[in-house]
């Protein structure tokens, strides 16, 4: 139908008389409105045919209302159909609803039955159109969120590749440095870009843009870390405890660069240089709303006098992350070596 297209009505009904004075009563109303004798006619018409809307009476030889509802509901895109019973025929009409009718009219003498007629057809035409508009709105919305999650894969991919690029260039510069405390800098400085790349990393290579699934992130952040800092002069175990706690890109780069920064002191400080030791980190789900984050070790545990070791730039890292989680860090103090636990909201 076309927005200047009168609404085409077929009409079943097995009464001729009433018939055509709904035909005209209806033609009058601006319906363009044909008819059919019984359900069987009417069905075949449908099939033919391009209607708008159907009306069916209940009582009809041979099929009734019902019956003929079952097998236009059987036509693929069959319109709406509006059922018409009698005034003490409650329990008919529910029945029709129940099995697919948009509405239902009951049968009155007078103009008024043909101003109820056009009024439920009129409505109900209009119910088709907000949900075929509805429907056509959210498959755009669908197709656009499609292109936005490929553009924004895409990016993170460049994003990651790019961060990868950094982190040679520091790797290369560190390598051809004489100063071992400027060397130990700059891998400091590309353990952190690592750290981030591999939130973009995972955000292009998972099925979702948005969020980051923090134990995978994590089992591959402390793999590289555990990588970076065992030597088999002073080996590190790592291990990790994980739950599936699912972060935004953002508050899960912050909280990658503070298991970096809490993992990699550990590893500098927490154990004599030529000794072995062990870090652990856990990050469990503590409610709906909420995750707990535990990094721990063995070692000598915080400087008693509350100084910081190194140049304290990871100490202000680790604070800046921190306020940009609305998190709480704090150090158990019954620990014998060191013990941070970081509460923060999903």
């Amino acid at each position: 139908m076309s927005d200047t297209a009168p609404p085409k009505i077929l009409y079943i009904d097995d009464d001729e008389g009433l018939r055509r004075l709904v035909q005209r009563a209806l033609r009058r109303r601006g319906f363009e409105v044909g008819l059919a004798a019984n359900g069987f006619d009417g069905v075949a018409m449908v099939r033919e045919g391009d209607y708008d809307l159907i009306a069916i009476d209940h009582y009809m030889p041979g099929q009734d209302g019902l019956a003929t509802l079952a097998a236009l509901k059987a036509v693929p895109d069959c319109p709406p159909v509006v059922y018409v019973t009698g005034t003490d025929e409650t329990r008919v009409a529910v029945a029709a609803l129940k099995a697919g009718a948009a509405d239902y009219v009951v049968k009155s003498i007078g103009d008024d039955f043909f101003d109820l007629l056009a009024s439920t057809f009129t409505q109900a035409i209009e119910r088709v159109h907000l949900r075929s508009a509805k429907e056509k709105v959210e498959e755009e919305l669908r197709a656009s969120n499609a292109r936005l999650e490929t553009l924004l894969r895409e990016v993170n991919h460049r994003v990651a590749n790019s961060l990868q690029l950094v982190s040679a260039f520091v790797h290369m510069q560190a390598s051809l440095l004489k100063d071992g405390a400027a060397q130990q800098a700059l891998q400091e400085t590309q353990q952190r870009v690592q750290a981030i790349a591999h939130v973009h990393r995972r955000l292009y290579s998972s099925g979702d843009v948005e969020f980051v699934s923090m134990d995978e992130y994590l089992h591959a952040l402390v793999a590289e870390l555990e990588q970076t800092w065992s030597t088999p002069h002073a080996p590190r175990r790592l291990t990790l405890g994980a739950d599936p706690v699912r972060l935004t890109a953002d508050r899960a780069v912050s909280l990658g660069v503070i298991v970096n920064e809490l993992v990699s002191n550990a590893c500098k400080y927490a154990y004599a240089p030529l000794a072995e030791g062990e870090v652990r980190i856990r990050l469990s789900r503590e409610s709906e709303h909420e995750f707990l984050l535990s990094v721990e070790d063995d070692g000598a545990g915080l400087p008693t006098d509350g100084s910081i070791k190194g140049t304290g730039l990871g100490t202000k890292l680790i604070k800046a992350m921190v306020k940009s989680l609305d998190a709480e860090l704090a150090f158990d103090p019954a620990h014998s070596g060191v013990r941070a636990l970081l509460r923060a909201p999903v």
